[in-house]
């Protein structure tokens, strides 16, 4: 079965890989770190919620994905308005991040009336 939010934390992670790659190569490592580390947290903790041990710890896996994938934002826009990438960049990764983060919350919110049911 196809897993859309697995998938797509993944590619987003191999972006962030990708992008901070970039950055350290312009001599730009603090915040290059920042990202890399909050940017592929994302897919990883996506990836511990599979083997949650309770209802409750899935959704408190997804709760600090969201959290880093909302940090993550936060370094792109600093890194945007820090003119570190280009605008084409910055939109395309901003899309993908704000596009897993309403994933994320929308599976928050369904497995909370889940847990209720």
């Amino acid at each position: 079965m196809k897993n859309i939010v697995k998938e797509k934390s993944f590619a987003f992670a191999v972006e962030i890989v990708n992008l901070c790659r970039g950055l350290q190569e312009q001599k730009e490592f603090t915040l290059s770190k920042q990202l890399i580390r909050s940017g592929t947290a994302v897919g990883a903790l996506i990836r511990e919620a599979e083997h949650a041990e309770s209802k409750k710890d899935f959704i408190h896996k997804f709760a600090i994905a969201q959290k880093e994938c909302n940090e993550t934002l936060y370094w792109l826009e600093l890194l945007d308005a820090t003119n570190y990438i280009p605008e084409t960049t910055f939109n395309k990764l901003e899309n993908n991040a704000t596009e897993l983060l309403k994933l994320i919350t929308s599976i928050i919110k369904s497995s909370k009336a889940k847990l209720k049911n």
